[in-house]
């Protein structure tokens, strides 16, 4: 798929639309002074794109009810998710740093520097999916392998966050490592999820002939891999619980190929 007039113009307004639920959430975060309600938004810069694209482009094809739909799963989900374990927190240590290095005004700056990043990148993410949704091209395998990749991905992920979420619900874990599980082959078997997901969607697009949106899951990968995910957690993780390095040692960081010795 080259894409044409109707999609340029669809993804377009999808970008717009983005910015404007950027906008909505930033105004929202400035009364409360935390950015980090950008993340439960996230799932739904991705999605609203998709979302515009299926709405405005004359006629959608094969794929459009099953992309949507399992990007529709996806969203409510992870957005749900993670407004409900940041909920009564305080603003995400992340933003915390970006704040102080951004004093002063960055009430402002943050509208920028985190509201109109992130539904950039949404909106890249989001190629995959509004590619898929305009092709007309007829369905094929490599479209059924994708998709049973891509919920393999969200089943995966979504059973890696409820086991953490009961396994913090415990008190008498306060402290200790989750290595139980999915987690018992894997430090992030959320990551792993979604890293799946995205790739699943992408070969839904390449089997529409969009091969040209692989800057989506590689964008994915390394924002999961190298920048905001595993990075991230694992200095944490390492900081607060003492028993994490031996977690380290036995357990692969992303894909949950084996269990060390």
């Amino acid at each position: 798929m080259i894409p044409d007039a109707s999609w340029l113009r669809a993804a377009t307004l999808g970008l717009g639309a983005g910015a404007l639920l950027a906008l909505a959430v930033w105004v929202a975060s400035v009364p409360k002074r935390d950015v980090s309600i950008v993340d439960s938004a996230w799932a739904f810069l991705v999605l609203l794109p998709a979302l515009v694209v299926a709405a405005v482009v004359p006629q959608t094809g094969p794929r459009a009810a099953v992309v949507v739909g399992v990007a529709t799963a996806w969203a409510l989900r992870l957005s749900g998710y993670i407004a409900w374990r940041h909920r009564d927190q305080p603003e995400d240590r992340r933003y915390q740093a970006i704040r102080r290095r951004n004093e002063p005004h960055f009430q402002w700056k943050s509208l920028y520097l985190v509201f109109g990043l992130q539904a950039l990148l949404g909106w890249i993410v989001a190629a995959p999916l509004t590619a898929a949704v305009a092709s007309r091209a007829p369905w094929n395998a490599l479209d059924a392998l994708g998709l049973a990749l891509a919920v393999f991905g969200l089943v995966y992920e979504s059973v890696a966050d409820a086991q953490l979420a009961r396994f913090k619900a415990d008190p008498r874990n306060r402290g200790r490592v989750m290595d139980r599980g999915l987690w018992r082959s894997s430090r992030h078997p959320n990551y792993f999820g979604e890293f799946c997901l995205w790739w699943g969607l992408w070969l839904v697009a390449a089997a529409a002939g969009a091969w040209w949106t692989v800057l989506s899951p590689l964008l994915m990968t390394l924002l999961l891999v190298k920048i905001s995910g595993v990075p991230l957690l694992e200095e944490d993780q390492r900081r607060q619980r003492p028993g994490y390095a031996e977690y380290v040692r036995r357990t692969p960081a992303f894909v949950p190929w084996r269990l060390r010795a």
